[in-house]
């Protein structure tokens, strides 16, 4: 068994969980009730409910790998899912440091929980 993949895979269903109760209170519901346009209200939604699913389904595939260390293929799968929380939380440090805000790494705090998962499936993989 892989201990950092393990961990990984513990951290992004952890993140997905928070994803899914903390950004339905306090994205999607402000989102639904707004006054912007349906079609575009409803991509946002939709998109959410896409992330939602790509966070469950890496903390299961981290999870699966974990089980699976050593066998071909496993490394490379690690990598790519960790290159994909890399960029997750490259698009929100990118966005919070280039609106101009004050403290704003505080304002969108995502990336604080999607680069762990990054280092620790990197870590695995390695």
């Amino acid at each position: 068994m892989n201990g950092w993949l393990l961990a990984a895979g513990i951290t992004a269903l952890g993140v997905a969980a928070v994803h899914i109760v903390g950004g339905h209170r306090d994205v999607v519901r402000p989102l639904l009730s707004c006054g912007l346009a349906d079609e575009p209200k409803r991509v946002l939604h939709a998109v959410w409910h896409m992330v939602s699913g790509d966070l469950v389904l890496s903390g299961i595939a981290l999870l699966y790998l974990s089980l699976t260390d050593g066998r071909p293929g496993t490394g490379l799968v690690a990598w790519l899912v960790a290159a994909h929380f890399i960029v997750y939380a490259a698009a929100f440090l990118i966005i919070t440091l280039t609106v101009g805000w004050p403290r704003p790494l505080l304002r969108l705090p995502q990336w604080i929980l999607l680069l762990p998962v990054a280092v620790l499936a990197a870590a695995g993989a390695a």
